[in-house]
C-alpha cells in the first residue's frame, strides 16, 4: 500500500512547482498564474479540523463539478496508473490510484 513516502515523491515531481516544496502555494510557477495555488497545509484548518480526503481526492482525480477549462490546476486522472489500491475514505473503501493514494496520505501528514 502507497504511504506517506511515496506521496511525497509525486508531490516533488508533480505539484511542488506550483504548490511549493512544502505546500504552501509558493512554488516557483505560482507567481505566473491567474489564481493563486492552495495552500495543502490548511485543508484540515479550513475543513474544521477534519481532513478533507473524499474532497481532496475528487479535486486532484479531476473535478466533476468543474470542467478542465474551469480550474487552473491540471486533472491527474489521465496519468494515473489503472491499477487501483482500497483507500478508506470517510469509513468507505474507495477504489484509488496508487499515486494518488500515497499523496493523500502525503497531503494529510502536512497539515497544520
Amino acid at each position: 500500500m502507497p504511504d506517506k513516502t511515496d506521496g511525497a515523491t509525486f508531490f516533488a515531481q508533480n505539484c511542488a512547482s506550483c504548490h511549493g516544496e512544502t505546500g504552501r502555494g509558493d512554488g516557483p510557477l505560482a507567481k505566473n498564474l491567474p489564481q493563486s495555488p492552495t495552500d495543502l497545509t490548511q485543508l484540515s484548518k479550513r475543513n474544521g479540523g477534519k481532513y478533507p480526503a473524499a474532497r481532496t481526492l475528487s479535486y486532484i482525480y479531476g473535478d466533476p463539478k468543474k470542467s478542465h477549462l474551469a480550474r487552473v490546476m491540471p486533472e491527474f486522472s489521465s496519468a494515473m496508473s489503472e491499477d487501483l489500491v482500497p483507500v478508506e475514505i470517510d469509513g468507505v473503501f474507495t477504489p484509488t490510484p496508487p499515486q494518488l493514494a500515497g499523496l493523500l496520505a502525503y497531503l494529510e501528514s502536512i497539515q497544520d
